[in-house]
C-alpha cells in the first residue's frame, strides 16, 4: 500500500486513476510515499525518508526544492501540455485585450455608470480614447516552441498574422506540429526586430530569468506589445515598467500581476487565469496521479524536471530502480554485484540526465538485503528500490 500526500485540491478524476487497493491517499498521510501538489510552497517542507516521488499538477515546479530533492533521490514530475489549450486560448484573449482596450474601456463604462451618467449617451464620445489596431497583417513573435508555444503560433496564423517563432532547444516532434506557415528563427534579435506582438512561452531558469530586460526591449520595435503567460520572472519589471512610461511598449499583458507592474500604464494583469479552466485541471490530474503510479508501482519515469525519462517492460522476476550520479564505472559495479551471487540480468536500460542518471535492472530473481545493501552502499547511488511483479 502506497501512501499519497496532496499538498492542494486535486480533481477527483485524476485521483480516480490510483486504485483505492493500492493507495492511500489524504492531504494528513504520515510516512507518504508520492505527493500530488499544484500550487502550495514546498521550498522548505521536509522531505522524509519515505518519499520517492513528487507529481506536479501543471508545468511550472518553482515551488519544489529541486536539487534536494535530486539529492534525496526523490523523483520530480511535472505535466507539460496538460494545460496547453487553456493557456492558448488565454493567449489569445491577451493578445485581443494588448490591442483593443477591452478593459480599460469596461472600466470607463463602470465609473460612468457609478456616477449617474446614463451610458448610453456618453459611449460615442467616449470609445475614441480605446481606439486600437487589428490583428490582421501584424507580426507576432512567439518565443518558446513548446505544447503552448506552438499552439499559440498556429492559431495566430488562423488570425491572419505574420508569426516568427524562436526556441534554441525546439524538439522534433513540436516542430512537426508547428505550422508552414510559420517562419522559424534562430536570431532572438530578428524577432525582436520583426515584431509588432511578442508573447513569452518558456520556463523560468537561471538563463531565462530576467531575460526581457531593458537590453532586449531596446531591441524591439516601438510600440511593440509584450504578452506573458508563462512566469512573471521571464521579465525585468522595472526596466518593462521604464518602457511602458516612454512609450517604447505600448502595452503589457500578463497573467503574473505584481504591485510595481500594476501601477504602470497601459497594462492589463490577470490573476494567474493560465490553467484556471476545469478542463485543465482535470488534465494536469489525470497526467500528474498516472505519472506518479507508473513509477511507483513499475519503476519507469516520463515527464520528470529533475532525473531522464527512462522506460522498460518487465522482464524478469524482480526490478531494482536506481537513482545515481552520473558517474564512470557505476553501471559496471551495480551488474558485478548481481553476478557476483549467481544473479542473471535479463534486461536494463540506463539514462542520464545532467549530473544525475537512472538505471533499470530486470533480474531472475529477487536480490537479497546483502546485494541490495552493496549496491546502496555505493558512492554514486542516491536511491534503491526493488519491485517485484
Amino acid at each position: 500500500m502506497y501512501n499519497i500526500k496532496t499538498l492542494n485540491k486535486i480533481a477527483p478524476v485524476g485521483l480516480e486513476k490510483l486504485d483505492k487497493a493500492k493507495y492511500t491517499v489524504s492531504d494528513d498521510c504520515a510516512d507518504p510515499a508520492g505527493v500530488l501538489v499544484r500550487s502550495a510552497d514546498m521550498l522548505e517542507a521536509e522531505l522524509p525518508e519515505s518519499l520517492l516521488a513528487i507529481a506536479r499538477a501543471g508545468a511550472g515546479t518553482n515551488n519544489i526544492p529541486i536539487p534536494r530533492c535530486s539529492e534525496a533521490g526523490i523523483v520530480v514530475f511535472n505535466t507539460p501540455g496538460a494545460n496547453a489549450n487553456a493557456v492558448k486560448e488565454l493567449t489569445v484573449c491577451a493578445l485581443l485585450m494588448a490591442s483593443r482596450k477591452v478593459a480599460g474601456g469596461n472600466k470607463w463604462l463602470d465609473a460612468q455608470a457609478a456616477q449617474g451618467v446614463e451610458v448610453s449617451e456618453v459611449v460615442e464620445k467616449g470609445k475614441s480614447q480605446f481606439v486600437g489596431p487589428e490583428l490582421w497583417g501584424k507580426t507576432l513573435g512567439v518565443i518558446g516552441l513548446g505544447a503552448i508555444g506552438v499552439q499559440v503560433a498556429n492559431v495566430a496564423t488562423s488570425l491572419g498574422m505574420n508569426v516568427v517563432g524562436y526556441d534554441p532547444f525546439l524538439s522534433v516532434h513540436w516542430a512537426l506540429s508547428l505550422s508552414r506557415a510559420v517562419h522559424f528563427t534562430e536570431d532572438l534579435d530578428e524577432l525582436y526586430r520583426q515584431s509588432d506582438y511578442i508573447t513569452l512561452h518558456l520556463p523560468q531558469n537561471k538563463d531565462t530569468k530576467g531575460m526581457v530586460n531593458a537590453a532586449a526591449i531596446a531591441k524591439m520595435k516601438n510600440g511593440a506589445r509584450l504578452i506573458n503567460m508563462a512566469r512573471g520572472g521571464l521579465i525585468s519589471e522595472g526596466d518593462v515598467v521604464d518602457a511602458l512610461k516612454a512609450g517604447k511598449l505600448a502595452a503589457y499583458v500578463t497573467d503574473f500581476p505584481t504591485s510595481t507592474v500594476l501601477a504602470a500604464p497601459n497594462v492589463t494583469a490577470l490573476p494567474h487565469l493560465g490553467a484556471s479552466t476545469p478542463e485543465s485541471e482535470d488534465n494536469c490530474a489525470v497526467m500528474a496521479a498516472r505519472e506518479l503510479r507508473d513509477y511507483l508501482e513499475d519503476g519507469n519515469i516520463v515527464n520528470s524536471v529533475n532525473l531522464p525519462n527512462c522506460e522498460m517492460p518487465w522482464s524478469g522476476v524482480a526490478r531494482l530502480c536506481i537513482i545515481h550520479r552520473n558517474s564512470p564505472g557505476i553501471l559496471a559495479s551495480i551488474t558485478t554485484a548481481l553476478s557476483s551471487t549467481g544473479m542473471n540480468v535479463e534486461n536494463m536500460t540506463n539514462k542520464s540526465k545532467g549530473d544525475y542518471a537512472y538505471t533499470i535492472v530486470d533480474v531472475d530473481a529477487v536480490p537479497g538485503d546483502a546485494t541490495v545493501a552493496q549496491i546502496r552502499g555505493m558512492d554514486a547511488i542516491l536511491r534503491v528500490r526493488v519491485l517485484t511483479h
